[in-house]
């Protein structure tokens, strides 16, 4: 889970925090002190074989005051809102297997970086959810219809296979055809769960149904598409021994996301797509609880009291 802010319930108490500057300054003026008073009577032997390493002595008192606040946030009862997996939901990964998924502009191609970004992506989802796997070009095909089991949409995902056209209003039909076909919830079998498109193309639509009509459709329904533009505006593929150029049309899939209620994503990269996927995993996998963390903080107190503890035995000295 993801810390994303803190409260205490207990504020009042974290008066106690203001012992942590005035012991810091009173070791620093400590040390100043130590300093001017040892330097000036030092014999030549000590300097080259000194007793104690200083730095030890600082990591133990820092450490020492470290924990002091630690257990002071702890007692001021500390919460906050952190990422929790949703228990269930739906998701269609929607990909684009055109032949302009072939271009190398993104290594080793279009297609291939984006199997693998897709394959981590499912991965990532909360256990429960139900993922379905789409490809489009001039058709579209439901490949693995809704299912927990992620070997079978990896598998899916692995055998895309490249055909002509791209038809993205397909793909976004198939996906709300395949809307019945998600399995109830055996505890509450007459609540629908919530659903989302994910598609990912690098073009623009020249076969098929409206891609308009499809958003808007998904909108009524519910169903918010994200969409991800993948590609550079260079790519390029070679057919027939001819360049075609391949751009990335960004603002038709910006207008698919738009209407549907979705979000538009784009990446020119492998490393840019993942964190493109890594974050609408969070997004839709996730919702934010506001819970009590009182045990994160002792555990900080305890980890930086070992640290001290050492620091001191390492010393073999008295307590500074």
């Amino acid at each position: 889970m993801m810390l994303l802010a803190i409260g205490f319930l207990r504020p009042e108490r974290l008066w106690a925090l203001a012992v942590v500057p005035v012991l810091l300054l009173a070791y620093v003026i400590w040390s100043v002190a130590k300093r001017a008073r040892v330097s000036a009577d030092r014999s030549a032997l000590e300097i080259l074989f000194p007793k104690r390493r200083a730095w030890k002595r600082h990591v133990a008192v820092i450490a020492a005051i470290g924990t002091l606040a630690s257990l002071t946030l702890a007692w001021a009862t500390p919460n906050g809102y952190v990422d929790v997996p949703k228990d269930r939901a739906t998701v269609f990964v929607v990909m684009d297997v055109s032949k302009s998924m072939a271009a190398t502009d993104v290594a080793p191609n279009r297609l291939a970086a984006a199997q693998d970004a897709a394959k981590q992506f499912v991965n990532e989802l909360p256990t429960g959810f139900n993922v379905a796997v789409i490809s489009f070009a001039a058709t579209a095909t439901l490949l693995v219809p809704p299912t927990t089991d992620r070997g079978a949409a990896d598998t899916a995902i692995d055998n895309f296979k490249m055909n002509a056209s791209t038809a993205i209003g397909e793909g976004i039909y198939s996906a709300l055809d395949a809307l019945v076909l998600i399995p109830p919830d055996p505890k509450h079998p007459n609540d629908p769960a919530p659903a989302v498109i994910v598609l990912l193309s690098d073009g623009e639509q020249n076969t098929g149904r409206d891609w308009k009509t499809a958003a808007q459709q998904s909108k009524d329904e519910g169903i918010p598409i994200f969409t991800i533009a993948y590609g550079t505006p260079n790519g390029y593929i070679i057919d027939q021994g001819q360049r075609n150029p391949v751009p990335v049309n960004k603002d038709e899939l910006r207008s698919i996301a738009t209407i549907s209620g979705g979000k538009a994503y784009s990446a020119d990269s492998l490393s840019q797509l993942k964190d493109v996927y890594s974050g609408i995993s969070r997004s839709i996998g996730y919702v934010q609880e506001k819970t009590e963390i009182t045990e994160r903080f002792v555990g900080y107190a305890v980890g930086l009291g070992v640290i001290a503890l050492l620091g001191v035995m390492s010393l073999a000295a008295r307590w500074p």
